[in-house]
């Protein structure tokens, strides 16, 4: 295992963690840009197949949405650069650990209702977590 790549690990991990956040954020902002059009159009019927693709591409063209998830996207081709040199026993629970707690502290930052005690001394138990996977 290379120098770094612990640290690569939990970068990986809190990108994913602070844009997973992000994104539902800007899946949210696309939710309430849809029911503003819903209710001032008129229903036409499509196929559920045509209906999902829209529904993705007008996702897409939501920046706070899509910026985010590019940046997702680039953590994982990093994420698969690190695999070539750690062992995916390793990797795998640093960075879905990490992934998980910065998705719990992001949310809880952008606003999102939780209960922030009981998040706090979760995440508390996954960074203690990854570190005894990492000694």
């Amino acid at each position: 295992m290379g120098g770094g790549d612990v640290e690569k690990m939990v970068a990986v991990g809190l990108i994913w963690g602070a844009t997973n956040a992000l994104m539902r954020r800007g899946a949210l902002i696309c939710d309430q840009q849809i029911l503003k059009q819903k209710s001032s159009s008129i229903k036409t019927h499509k196929s559920p197949v045509v209906k999902t693709l829209i529904d993705w591409f007008n996702l897409l063209l939501v920046w706070q949405y899509s910026v985010p998830f590019l940046v997702n996207l680039s953590a994982s081709a990093a994420f698969f650069s690190i695999l070539s040199d750690t062992p995916i026993s390793l990797a795998v629970p640093v960075t879905n650990a990490t992934t998980f707690a910065a998705t719990a502290v992001f949310g809880m930052l952008l606003g999102e209702e939780t209960r922030v005690g009981l998040t706090l001394f979760g995440t508390f138990f996954i960074v203690l977590g990854v570190y005894v996977c990492v000694v």
